[in-house]
């Protein structure tokens, strides 16, 4: 990569709208926009913030994340999405994106980060202990109604 991308907060409904496909990539379940607003604004009115990677004015890499706080790891940041776009992994954007959450999540008094990937993900695993996140346990997940219902 000849110039590094530039970063910012997605805030306004149009940066949205170009999130959508990227996020794709990530969460191909999202299969309509509308739905993905919607979604979006709920998880706004509970501080999740998505953090973009531009190339010029091209959106290579996200990065979705909240402040939140429990008795394990105290205030904490959850990273809930992170992808970067298929034709930018390897250039390192996705490294930037965790590196500047960090930097955020310290900013504001943060202990800890931390995110879940799924086991079938070796590649993502592979980066995260790069970073130097490290497997603390495991995920547990019942799903508490029928998916036509969720998804419907």
């Amino acid at each position: 990569m000849k110039t590094a991308p530039t970063f910012r907060h997605l805030t306004e409904e149009a940066d949205l709208h170009d999130a959508f496909e990227l996020m794709r990539e990530l969460r191909p379940h999202m299969t309509e926009r509308a739905a993905f607003l919607a979604q979006m604004a709920r998880q706004f009115e509970q501080h999740y913030r998505m953090l973009g990677a531009w190339f010029g004015t091209e959106l290579i890499g996200l990065a979705g994340f909240r402040t939140l706080e429990n008795l394990l790891y105290g205030r904490f940041v959850y990273v809930d999405d992170l992808v970067v776009a298929q034709a930018w992994r390897q250039n390192g954007v996705g490294a930037q994106l965790l590196d500047s959450v960090r930097r955020e999540a310290a900013r504001e008094g943060s202990a800890h980060l931390v995110l879940d990937t799924g086991l079938h993900m070796p590649l993502a695993q592979r980066f995260y202990f790069r970073e130097g996140l490290l497997a603390k346990g495991m995920h547990f997940v019942q799903p508490l109604q029928s998916e036509d219902a969720r998804h419907g």
